[in-house]
């Protein structure tokens, strides 16, 4: 149970952030007895519970954050009602009256509110709110306001086909019906200025004490060793506002949840009220604020005293924050070099060093459901802030490679319009991409989840890159054909980060990213030749005004698991181009012949199958002609000045 326990230890660190979100966009920490809704309908009343008005809420502002039990809190359906806000078929008494087909359960909302109103913790907006409840007139109110559309007979219509639907039906989302609407109030009280329910901590503190009081049976917490109320249930929206998975559950009692071992649910697992709500809570804040979601999985990474720690799924163009200076870039300012950002990154990792003690706790957990209702911990850790910071230092280090795929918007400084530019940076690249890289960016959810997992333990634990993976990614980028031009840019720059720490894990050897011109190992030398060839060619389809790819290219895949007879090929293929150039060609042909002569006999003529050192030759290669280029462009235009 530790992770619940360092869930709740972060709460309370971080209590003084429970509230209401500063944003539509952010998640809040909730309080306890708690949860949040997408609301559809807003009403308004006043301290008597007299209607005044109401509105469609935008899809923007429809966050909300609700009174809840714990049943209504993780209910799929049924008569579990929330005390304050929800759904017309709960708060309507007029609901059958408009033609309302699901399960009318006014009586027990009505119920629950009045118990509320008539405890000692009662709030004088909820007595409001049950007054006008009270009074059966919610859908006649909303109709009448034009909120709600009825058809000729009356009844609401539940569906709209054709153009120019009602503005309630364009806030509805999937299959759902007007009478689905979720209600949120606002009560308007003299000298009172926060009139929104769902904002005011006054009304929270109510009801927190109110259904507190309600609770009785007493037993040991299993996650702080004492006595308290115990939880019957367990929240879900863990990992958004729709999500009902939950992470421990034992509602079967005619299955095999618990049964075998333990007479009873609690008996297996025994979770204090208030524990599991801020434990809860914990999660669902900090996957929304900092942690990483793609379809059913969640990951995230915390600090348990609250401070602020590098995302140790981000590549290192995120982790410096590059793209929130991307207009202050230009072509011209790159990350270029491997010092630059072994500075840059040191230097950022230094300051968290900084912030985080050295036995400060950091918790990294993975989340993922495989059916709708139930969710499960696919990774859990906890280290100690240096632990956790030497993990991500020595994962950029020993995966660091030269990309550019990030894009960047900057203002050019001739035209002084938004221009887009890909900075070139250095370091490790993210687990997703990783997963896009070795299966294509169109990879299923499931596949892309189970990569990112696997990758996981690389980063946190340290452990060594899965050679399958390697080959997966090594494999596409040789297959240059099948991929746009930066799609396969950003595959080769990811694939040779991932050679680079195979060789680093599995080799001990460590390869620079600057071209070796002393390395004269046979596939880091074809590398380099297929580099050049490309590059001739190139050169002079620019010269012809012409658009095509090159035979280098072309033939990349078949070069690379046939490396002597397929550069015959390449190398007949390049005549025209040098004679196109001309001598303006000599110190590339004479490149060309000094990695030529770099190559051992044997080596040059044995036609087996390059390994990814191939990769690292051509684009260190690649990367040493581009920066040439650039150099000889900045001395032209110095002595044009």
């Amino acid at each position: 149970m530790s992770w619940i326990q360092k869930l709740y230890e972060t709460y309370e660190n971080c209590s003084s952030m429970v509230g209401p979100g500063k944003t539509e966009n952010e998640i809040p920490l909730l309080p306890i007895c708690h949860t949040t809704q997408k609301a559809q309908i807003e009403i308004v009343i006043d301290q008597d519970g007299i209607f005044k008005s109401a509105r469609i809420i935008p899809k923007a502002d429809a966050r909300t954050i609700i009174p809840c039990t714990e049943q209504s809190g993780g209910r799929t359906s049924g008569e579990a009602a929330h005390p304050l806000c929800d759904k017309l078929q709960y708060i309507a008494q007029d609901y059958k009256k408009f033609g309302g087909v699901k399960a009318h359960y006014s009586d027990s909302y009505l119920k629950q509110l009045d118990d509320w109103c008539q405890s000692k913790e009662v709030h004088p907006k909820v007595q409001a709110v049950y007054n006008y409840v009270l009074g059966g007139n919610v859908i006649s109110d909303l109709v009448s306001q034009q909120i709600l559309v009825v058809d000729l007979n009356g009844k609401l219509i539940e569906t709209w086909e054709g153009k120019d639907a009602p503005e309630i039906f364009q806030v509805l989302s999937g299959t759902a019906q007007q009478s689905d609407c979720f209600v949120r109030w606002i009560v308007e009280v003299p000298n009172d200025p926060q009139t929104e329910v769902w904002n005011d901590l006054t009304i929270f503190d109510s009801w927190i004490a109110h259904y507190s009081s309600l609770k009785e049976k007493m037993d040991l917490c299993y996650v702080t060793g004492n006595p308290c109320l115990m939880a019957d249930q367990h929240p879900a929206k863990i990992r958004n506002d729709g999500d009902k998975a939950k992470l421990i559950s034992a509602n079967d009692s005619s299955g095999f949840t618990y049964r075998g071992r333990f007479t009873t649910a609690a008996q297996a697992c025994g979770v204090g009220f208030v524990v599991t709500q801020k434990a809860h809570n914990t999660l669902r804040w900090l996957i929304g604020k900092q942690g990483y979601r793609r379809g059913s999985q969640a990951i995230v990474a915390w600090a348990t005293h609250g401070r602020d720690i590098p995302d140790p799924l981000a590549d290192a163009y995120l982790i410096l924050g590059l793209d929130v200076i991307a207009n202050d870039l230009t072509e011209s300012e790159e990350v270029s070099t491997a010092q630059d950002l072994a500075l840059k990154l040191r230097n950022k990792i230094a300051g968290y060093y900084s912030i985080l003690g050295a036995t400060d706790g950091i918790v990294v957990i993975a989340l993922d459901s495989a059916t709708p209702g139930r969710m499960s911990i696919t990774f859990y850790r906890e280290l100690t802030g240096t632990d956790f910071l030497q993990r991500i230092e020595q994962w950029h280090a020993a995966c660091c490679w030269t990309h550019n795929y990030h894009a960047a918007e900057i203002i050019d400084a001739k035209t002084k319009k938004n221009k887009k530019i890909y900075p070139r940076f250095i370091g490790a690249p993210t687990p997703g991409d990783i997963a896009e890289a070795a299966y294509g960016r169109r990879v299923d959810d499931k596949l892309r989840n189970a990569t990112v997992e696997r990758i996981l333990p690389c980063i946190i634990d340290g452990r060594k890159i899965p050679r399958d993976l390697v080959e997966l990614v090594g494999n596409r980028a040789r297959n240059r054909v099948g991929m746009d031009e930066w799609e396969w840019n950003k595959t080769l720059s990811i694939a040779c980060a991932l050679f680079r720490k195979y060789a680093i894990d599995y080799k001990g050897v460590d390869y620079g990213m600057a071209l070796d011109e002393t390395r004269k190992t046979r596939d880091y030398l074809y590398g380099r030749l297929l580099a050049l060839a490309d590059s001739l060619e190139q050169w002079a389809l620019r010269e012809a005004g012409e658009n095509r790819q090159t035979g280098a290219a072309r033939l990349m895949q078949r070069f690379a698991d046939h490396p002597y007879t397929t550069w015959r090929t390449i190398e007949l293929s390049l005549v025209p181009s040098k004679a196109r150039l001309g001598t303006k060609s000599k110190k590339r042909q004479d490149l060309l012949a000094e990695v030529m002569a770099l190559f051992e006999p044997d080596d040059f003529i044995n036609d087996k199958k390059l390994n990814g050192e191939f990769l690292l030759g051509y684009h260190c290669q690649r990367d040493a002609l581009r920066k040439k280029n650039k150099d000889n462009e900045i001395n032209n235009d110095q002595e044009n000045l």
